[in-house]
């Protein structure tokens, strides 16, 4: 004996001209995902006699699944980054002296909430532009914005706004992302007219935006790598006043096969970045 339909479920035939009328809607609504997958979504439902609310929930799940990828896709398109490499790729086993439930506690972007600044120093090939890409995407993730910038192209493109008569426009322009992730600090430096753009731009964020900087110099030489060291301290005044500072002490991911296969030497520990100006 065949199994009466029940009329609380959403199981019920659907006409051709009512799928093709919910598909107008659909369109019509901007809901594209579901308009897709509209006639297997509605055999599914069939198959599994939902009940309509459940139907509902089910069909509005995915569209707002869909549209919240092709968001973080976008976003992450406009951060700029130089790469795309989630957290979760990130090797801790080979870099232990990062305490990875720190990290992870960053992950949850709180540190954006509270303001504070979060700073990578290491070595070169240590992980750290890894590190501060993998949490600018879990920002967006969060539904931040965030933009990603080194340095020097920092340094330049707000040279340049300065010569054009600019800078305010250019200013804005990195101050308005919630999240500002600029990478490399020290390794090039930084001559007067930079080291006073940078200051400025610090400024401009200062309890306002969060900041995610990466170094591979210790604080004590960011005196050198500003070339003055009022400038420097005045900009770590700033940027230490709120902030979480991860220090990087291990081997470049660059020599890792190089390490297994016992060409190079390992660097059991090096000097630890950090300290006063």
């Amino acid at each position: 004996m065949a199994k009466a339909a029940n009329p609380t479920t959403a199981s019920a035939m659907t006409t051709p001209a009512q799928i093709e009328r919910l598909g107008g809607y659909l369109h019509k609504l901007r809901l594209q995902k579901c308009a897709e997958r509209l006639e297997a979504l509605l055999q599914q439902a069939a198959a599994d006699e939902l009940p309509y609310a459940d139907f509902l929930e089910q069909v509005l799940g995915e569209e707002v699944a869909a549209k919240t990828a092709k968001n973080v896709s976008m976003r992450t398109a406009m951060a700029r980054f130089p790469f795309v490499k989630p957290l979760e790729t990130f090797d801790f086993a080979y870099q232990p002296s990062i305490d990875k439930r720190q990290v992870m506690t960053l992950a949850s972007c709180h540190f954006i909430e509270h303001g504070d600044n979060v700073i990578v120093l290491g070595p070169p090939g240590v992980g750290k532009t890894h590190l501060g890409v993998s949490l600018g995407i879990k920002a967006i993730e969060a539904g931040y914005r965030v933009l990603f910038t080194s340095a020097a192209q920092l340094i330049a493109t707000l040279t340049k706004a300065l010569a054009e008569g600019r800078l305010d426009e250019k200013l804005k322009f990195y101050t308005t992302p919630r999240l500002l992730i600029i990478d490399e600090i020290g390794y090039l430096p930084f001559d007067r007219q930079g080291a006073n753009l940078f200051f400025q731009l610090i400024s401009r964020r200062y309890e306002r935006g969060p900041m995610i900087l990466t170094s591979n110099q210790s604080f004590g030489a960011w005196g050198e790598v500003f070339g003055d060291r009022v400038i420097a301290t005045a900009i770590l005044d700033r940027l230490l006043h709120h902030a979480v500072t991860l220090n990087i002490r291990g081997n470049s991911y660059r020599l890792k096969e190089k390490l297994k296969a016992g060409l190079v030497r390992s660097i059991d520990e090096q000097p630890q970045p950090g300290g006063e100006i």
